[in-house]
């Protein structure tokens, strides 16, 4: 039987030693979901091993098949520049397909309210909570609309109201988001970090969160996220296997 491609999972890295912990505590979901596929992690900067030395490696084992997953949220540089640039640059060798981001998703929104209630929201305090959605910001207007509109999918779900805001590059600030969210009369306000680990700009959207009554805890390796990653695995390594069937 043909081995399933391996499963490169891409971090962009930090100088912060939680963002690689938190990746690799991932990671580890990942493996006990599916610990048919292999799974192994670069990262783009400051963290080893880098993704063009996990490439090397693997085509020096001999393996032909990798599907390299993007770890973001949204579409923009670093997944239409930075990491196809890096798999361009790839052993010849290496068959790769770069799967999608991992974001939008129904189960990317559930991790957000799995992330409220353990910071202690109820679903009974959702009619009179707002809800601001903090992301880390980006110049790409795909992005931004992209956030936006997970906002507004969000507030149908009975939330007094969600809100987006941005740690750079964009606008609103967090701090705005919450001053915001008061004086539309919401009895309580939640700030919920889109980004998947710690690190700077989590540290500021937590800074501007000082004047909310909740903060929420990054989606890290929480069950829905590893379920995502393994759907745009899936959904990217299915045109390889069709090409192995058929050669």
């Amino acid at each position: 039987m043909t081995s399933p491609p391996v499963l490169l999972v891409i971090a962009h890295g930090s100088r912060d030693p939680r963002h690689a912990a938190t990746v690799h505590a991932l990671v580890r979901r990942v493996r006990a979901v599916r610990p048919d596929v292999r799974v192994e992690t670069g990262f783009l900067d400051f963290n080893v091993p880098s993704v063009q030395g996990v490439l090397e490696s693997l085509e020096t084992e001999g393996v032909r098949d990798v599907v390299a997953l993007p770890l973001l949220l949204t579409r923009a540089f670093h997944a239409k520049a930075d990491i196809p640039a890096v798999l361009a640059d790839a052993p010849p060798r290496l068959r790769i397909r770069q799967a999608e981001v991992l974001g939008p998703s129904p189960l990317l929104l559930s991790a957000l309210e799995r992330r409220l209630y353990e910071a202690g929201l109820t679903s009974a305090d959702k009619s009179s909570t707002g809800v601001v959605l903090a992301s880390a910001g980006s110049s790409d207007p795909e992005a931004i609309a992209v956030i936006a509109e997970i906002a507004r999918e969000w507030r149908h779900t009975g939330w007094c109201a969600v809100r987006p805001a941005f740690a750079s590059a964009s606008l609103p600030r967090t701090e705005d988001a919450v001053r915001e969210l008061r004086e539309l009369g919401c009895a309580r306000v939640a700030v919920a970090p889109y980004v998947l680990a710690p690190g700077h700009l989590p540290d500021r959207i937590a800074r501007g969160a000082e004047r909310a009554d909740v903060l929420a805890d990054v989606l890290g390796p929480s069950p829905e996220v590893a379920r995502v990653l393994l759907e745009r695995y899936d959904e990217a390594r299915t045109p390889v296997l069709a090409a192995a069937v058929g050669a």
